[in-house]
């Protein structure tokens, strides 16, 4: 079974339209068709809860280790 992608944007309420598709007269085809959500802007009443989740990658290579060096902990002079 081939996939082929395509998007397109509805441009009459119930009718889409496809053109340029890699089949031939007589094919018989699958078609499955998923909503794609809406571009949310970026208002502040419409900011999530945790607005960078999964945007960022953060890497410790040792996580217990302190900040600042032990020599340099003024409380410890």
């Amino acid at each position: 079974m081939n996939a082929h992608k395509l998007a397109a944007t509805l441009l009459e309420d119930g009718i889409l339209v496809l053109k340029g598709l890699p089949f031939h007269a007589g094919d018989t085809v699958e078609i499955i068709i998923l909503e794609q959500p809406k571009e949310q802007s970026a208002s502040p009443s419409q900011q999530t809860e945790y607005p960078l989740q999964g945007k960022l990658s953060y890497r410790y290579d040792d996580p217990f280790e302190p900040a600042v060096p032990v020599e340099d902990w003024e409380v410890l002079k």
